[in-house]
Parts: C-alpha cells; sequence; structure tokens
C-alpha cells in the first residue's frame, strides 16, 4: 500500500512554506539542506507514518515550491528557525522531533537549544552540534582554534573563508560573491545536481578542491563529471524531479536558499554569540554516512566534542556505504536508527 503523501503551503510570516505530510500521531519534522528539497526525505515520510509519526518535511524557504526571497538577510538563523516554528503551529502542535541534515542540521540544532520547549528531541545529520559555519566548532566562546580547513577558526566565517582562498578555490568563499554562483549554476542546473549529488556520495570519491586555483574557477571546475543515471541510489526520475523543482522559479533563483545560506554565516555567527556556550540538553542522535565527506574536513575531535556538548546523546549512527545523502544512499539502515532513537523516546 503506497502512503499519501499531501503537500501544502503554510504562511510563515509574510512568506509561504511548502510542506510534505504522510500519517498521523506524533509530530516530527524533517529539514534538508543544500542541494535538498522535501523530496530528500522521500524514503523516510512513509516509514515513519506506518510506524504511527505525523512525518512532515519542508521545502526550505529558496527552494522547490516554497517562496523564494533573493535578500540573504531573509535566510539568517532566526528566519528559518521561525519557518519550522511556524509549520508547527500552523499543525496545531507544541512540540516536535525536529531531523536536519546538512543546512538543516544547523537549523535543528539552533532550534533545540534557543527553543527548547518546543523541541522533544533532536536528529543531528552529518554536520555536528555548531558545524553551522559559526567557526567556533562546538568548542564555545573562549574555544582554541583550529583551522580545519576553515571551520572552527575562532574568528568570524567569512575571514576563515578568505584566508583558506588565498591559496585555492574554495566554495564557501565563492560563494559569497553575489551573481557569478547564482550565473554559474543556474546556466547549467542538471550538471550542476548531478556532479555534486554523485561527488559528495559514498561512490563518489571526491578528493575536494586544493588543486584548484582561487582564481578563475568556478564550482563546476573542481566536480568531476557524474556516471550516467540511474545510480543505485538515485533514478533517472529522481534527478528530473530535483532539476524541475530547483528551477522551478528560473535560472536566476534557482539555487538561491543554498547560496544565501552561506551568505548569512557572520550574521549567524553574531546571533548565536549569546549562545556559544550552550549544550543541547534534549534526546538527540548523531546519524551519518561514514563516508561523509563532511566528517574529512572538520576538525578530528568534532565528535567527541558534540559528546560533551550534548548530555543526552543517545548515540553516534555512522552508517556504512554511504556519503554525505545518507538518507538517500542507505535509506533503510537510517530508517532503522531513526525508528529505534523515536521508539526510546517514551
Amino acid at each position: 500500500m503506497t502512503t499519501a503523501i499531501e503537500q501544502r503551503l503554510i504562511d510563515v510570516g509574510g512568506l509561504r512554506v511548502n510542506v510534505a505530510i504522510a500519517g498521523s500521531g506524533p509530530l516530527v519534522v524533517f529539514c534538508h539542506g543544500f542541494p535538498g528539497l522535501w523530496y530528500s526525505w522521500r524514503h523516510q515520510l512513509p516509514a515513519l507514518a506506518a510506524a504511527g509519526y505525523r512525518a512532515v518535511a519542508l521545502d526550505q524557504r529558496g527552494y522547490g515550491h516554497s517562496d523564494r526571497p533573493v535578500d540573504p538577510a531573509q535566510y539568517d538563523a532566526n528566519h528559518v528557525m521561525n519557518d519550522v516554528l511556524r509549520v508547527i503551529d500552523a499543525l496545531g502542535e507544541r512540540q516536535a522531533v525536529v531531523i536536519g541534515h546538512d543546512f538543516g542540521a544547523q537549523q535543528v540544532c539552533n532550534l533545540a537549544v534557543r527553543h527548547r520547549e518546543r523541541v522533544r528531541a533532536v536528529v543531528i545529520m552529518s554536520c555536528p552540534y555548531d558545524f553551522d559555519l559559526a567557526a567556533r566548532g562546538g568548542r564555545g566562546r573562549d574555544g582554541g582554534t583550529d583551522t580545519a580547513g576553515g571551520f572552527a577558526t575562532g574568528v568570524k566565517p567569512s575571514v576563515a573563508f578568505a584566508a583558506v582562498a588565498k591559496d585555492r578555490f574554495f566554495h564557501m568563499h565563492y560563494f559569497q560573491s553575489i551573481g557569478p554562483p547564482e550565473r554559474e549554476l543556474g546556466a547549467s542546473p542538471r550538471e550542476f545536481l548531478m556532479r555534486l549529488f554523485w561527488a559528495l556520495s559514498g561512490e563518489g570519491g571526491y578528493g575536494g578542491y586544493a588543486a584548484y586555483p582561487p582564481h578563475g574557477t568556478g564550482y563546476l571546475d573542481v566536480l568531476p563529471p557524474a556516471p550516467p543515471l540511474p545510480w543505485r541510489w538515485m533514478s533517472v526520475e529522481d534527478m528530473d524531479y530535483y532539476v524541475a523543482e530547483f528551477t522551478r522559479g528560473g535560472a536566476d533563483t534557482a539555487f538561491i536558499g543554498g547560496l544565501n545560506s552561506y551568505r548569512v554565516a557572520d550574521r549567524n555567527w553574531e546571533l548565536g554569540e549569546p549562545y556559544a556556550d550552550a549544550n543541547i540538553e534534549v534526546p538527540a542522535l548523531f546519524v551519518a554516512g561514514a563516508n561523509d565527506l563532511v566528517l574529512k574536513m572538520i576538525a578530528s575531535d568534532a565528535l567527541d566534542i558534540m559528546r560533551a556538548r550534548v548530555p543526552d546523546l543517545r548515540g553516534i549512527e555512522l552508517i556504512p556505504d554511504a556519503g554525505h545523502f545518507v538518507q538517500m544512499e542507505q535509506h533503510l539502515a537510517t530508517n532503522r536508527v531513526l525508528l529505534d532513537f523515536l521508539s526510546g523516546l517514551g
């Protein structure tokens, strides 16, 4: 039997966010990263609905059927946290379990700290707690520094990104400029999505961009070509859906949600300062692909720091044979660890 998935536009305060809803029961909200859509959770929604949960996945602002403000300021931590809170309100609930991947991990960690009363539990995927481009790396306000490829440096993100970009191409620095990334990626959306999904997957074996010069290099230049579809975890039809949804607003805003999430790194650093030493106190789980490139880019002690900063961390699940898109690459294993965690909440 196919699980029905309803899509609904919800007003989050002058802006509409599209959500996909399946099932009934305790509320679980999924927040994707870049590149992502509600569709990135297409394997999780039916599994949770069948297990007795109301599973809801957002198209984040700037993505899919949701509205796409152009101003980067509209994508800071306060705005994206508010989106989730307004969705929970619109669904008639006070609390939810929140699950976030990539930029969504930043979103749900911030919710767990800054709106603890609204978060029943949190699942952090791919990017450990405080790995949110805030450049603190979980070390808090007075933590030590560790360049770690431009992360956890103890300085504003844009300063750290620029330092890395003196010697080589660095996508986080490249994305700070408004215009060139939109034109490059918007002109080749399918090629970009194919290359990025493959490069960051467990099978992609992406070696990074250290060999590429900082000037005259675009993001497509550093991403190797992807093999033809279908892949083990993505069909031609899946990719068609991604391309159609990203480009529905035109080339100029095709990837505005992801690009602007990088551009508010300094603003989020400032917003996060009062909470720099705060722990996540709600029940938590960390999930990532064992071959996730993020785990190779960040500081070597990032998971240990997370253990110290998340007292009720109930597991660190590194799922074999998966890279950055673990919820799609190994969806059955991901569903098992999510359902085990949810069942333990009581």
